[in-house]
């Protein structure tokens, strides 16, 4: 960091990611953070949400984490929660699928079903 405005631009950088993981109305992205969520790859997922969700400007989604969801075997877990309160499950996520699922489900509307808890049991 050499001057203010690189501190004001990570700042700036810093407070639209923080904005990205408040509940707010809308969509809501919650990935399974325990123990064995971040064992099996979590952390990464989550952060790809965050990044895909910011690069394209989708608004009225948000990206929190919960504690176990308590299916380990299928970690790491995100649920998307519609604002009219229908929830999908996708299971043993990677960076790669979070991008797939931010494309199909988040921009299209169109749930990825090889990804979710139905295609896997």
């Amino acid at each position: 960091m050499r001057s203010l405005n690189e501190l004001e631009e990570i700042r700036k950088k810093v407070l639209d990611k923080v904005a990205l993981r408040k509940a707010a109305g809308g969509v809501r992205v919650v990935v399974g953070m325990a123990t064995c969520g971040i064992a099996a790859g979590a952390q990464p997922v989550m952060n790809t949400f965050i990044e895909e969700i910011s690069k394209r400007g989708i608004a009225n989604t948000s990206v929190t984490m919960t504690g176990c969801i308590g299916a380990c075997r299928l970690e790491p877990i995100v649920e998307i929660f519609q604002a009219d309160g229908k929830r999908t499950t996708y299971v043993k996520m990677t960076p790669e699928k979070a991008r797939q699922v931010v494309a199909g489900h988040l921009v299209n509307g169109r749930i990825v079903s090889e990804y979710t808890v139905g295609a896997e049991d």
